[in-house]
């Protein structure tokens, strides 16, 4: 896999998913909606990690600097 996410894409998925891990841990958000938050937030972690985002490789974006 070819890193298409640049440093400031990966922190801020990273801040997300611990904002939505902190809300769900104060019980601010609840049911299914805390689930579906919880599972992206999961993803976002993940891809945030590995610098891959499939979604970006689909549509061609990258956000990762080229090295000339």
């Amino acid at each position: 896999m070819k890193k298409n996410m640049g440093g400031a894409d990966r922190i801020i998925r990273f801040i997300v998913a611990t904002v939505v891990g902190v809300l769900f841990y104060m019980n601010i958000i609840e049911g299914t909606l805390a689930y579906v938050l919880l599972a992206l937030a999961g993803i976002f972690v993940l891809t945030s990690f590995i610098s891959f985002c499939p979604l970006y490789a689909l549509v061609g974006l990258n956000t990762c600097k080229v090295k000339d």
